[in-house]
Formats: C-alpha cells, sequence, structure tokens
C-alpha cells in the first residue's frame, strides 16, 4: 500500500514543483517594470512627460480625452499621447496597433515609434514595450481581398 501512495502523490508533487517554478521564472522574467535597464514608470502631462524625454512637444490634439503630440529627438522621431482614462488608453492602443510600430505604455500614457526609438525612450521614461501587428497586412492596395482600412482612424 505503501508504494501505491508514492506512486499517487509523486505525480502530483512533481506537478506542484513544477507549477512553481513556472510561477517563480514568470514573475522573475516577465515583468518589465523591474528590468535593470529601464527606470521606474514616469507619470504627468504631456509637457512633463515631453521634458522627461527630451522633447520640445509639437501639439497635434488637445482635447479633453486625449492630447496627442509629434517628438523628435536625436534617437528619431515619435508620438507621445496622454490620456484622461485608462480605458480609453487601452481602446487607442489596440486600434493603433493594427498599423504597427512599437509602443511604450506608461500609465495613461503612450509613445509610438520604431523599435529603436523605443528602446531609447524606455531608457529614460520606463514602461513596458509592445509591439503592432506587421504593416505587410495593410501595404498596397486590398487586391480584392474585400478588407478595407476605413475600420481605422489612424492614430499615428
Amino acid at each position: 500500500m505503501r508504494t501505491e501512495r508514492r506512486r499517487i502523490t509523486t505525480p502530483i508533487a512533481l506537478a506542484t514543483l513544477v507549477l512553481t517554478a513556472c510561477t517563480a521564472l514568470t514573475a522573475c522574467g516577465g515583468d518589465d517594470e523591474k528590468a535593470p535597464d529601464a527606470p521606474k514608470t514616469a507619470t504627468g502631462t504631456l509637457e512633463q512627460l515631453a521634458a522627461e524625454a527630451t522633447c520640445e512637444p509639437n501639439i497635434q490634439t488637445d482635447a479633453k480625452e486625449l492630447r496627442q503630440a509629434n517628438c523628435t529627438t536625436d534617437d528619431g522621431t515619435y508620438v507621445l499621447a496622454t490620456f484622461a482614462t485608462d480605458r480609453g488608453q487601452r481602446e487607442w492602443i489596440n486600434e493603433a496597433k493594427d498599423y504597427g510600430g512599437s509602443y511604450l505604455v506608461g500609465r495613461k500614457w503612450v509613445a509610438v515609434g520604431d523599435a529603436k526609438v523605443v528602446a531609447a525612450l524606455r531608457g529614460r521614461l520606463g514602461g513596458t514595450v509592445e509591439s503592432g501587428s506587421s504593416h505587410d497586412q495593410h501595404s498596397g492596395s486590398s487586391g480584392g481581398s474585400g478588407e478595407s482600412d476605413e475600420g481605422h482612424s489612424g492614430h499615428h
């Protein structure tokens, strides 16, 4: 009977050990906020974030729910946007990702540019990096696929 008990508990113990190890590995490597090369995620107004990023913002949209500016630094050009709500930010990002690019995301703000620019910005602003879809889906004509870009609002 003792042998049977080991057979039953050993797989359970092994599964528990594997689950614990996976959780520990994910916690150690999955949190971009704690990466040694990124500072604490910046917060503030569009102008405060632009100052942290050493950019003179060229304001393109100045609305209650969204403020958006073009920025150019030695690292390159990007779009910096701030949002009134977390939900508004997430909806904007989800829609904009269809156009590709790299997204540096903080609390109620996002910076959009190519991967090199976003990596450099992350060193100043912190945040997490998200990637958009491949541009291959949107290049050229529709080629008779029946798809159109009418539903996209072109945030950047």
